[in-house]
């Protein structure tokens, strides 16, 4: 079993950063690969970021080089980084441990609000 807790949302101006943390407790943490992903009012969740557990990251298309994925294996602790935030960044933030495919386990969400 893995529990995942996030932290570090809140409410930043239009242009700003924040740095989110999720901290998995439980074994085999450096096994999973780890995914943050979005959902804002009335849209589908959709993926951000995700890196695999040997740190192959990847990104979708809207965030433009803009956010960084990383992991820390000795702190079981995936964080994102985000700058140039936007108003449509807006949403709560999830992360997720998967193998292959499937994602096995969720965080209960941190939100995020960008203010224009």
């Amino acid at each position: 079993q893995v529990q995942l807790v996030e932290s570090g949302g809140g409410l930043v101006q239009s242009g700003g950063s924040l740095r989110l943390s999720c901290a998995a407790s439980g074994p085999f943490f450096s096994l999973y690969a780890m995914d943050w992903h979005r959902q804002a009012p009335g849209k589908q969740r959709e993926l951000v970021a995700g890196i695999t557990s040997g740190g192959i990251t990847n990104y979708a298309d809207f965030v433009e080089d803009r956010f960084t994925i990383s992991r820390d294996n000795a702190r079981n602790t995936v964080y994102l980084q985000m700058n140039s935030l936007k108003p449509d960044d807006t949403a709560v933030y999830y992360c997720g441990a998967r193998r292959g495919r499937r994602t096995e386990y969720w965080g209960q969400g941190t939100q995020v609000t960008v203010s224009s």
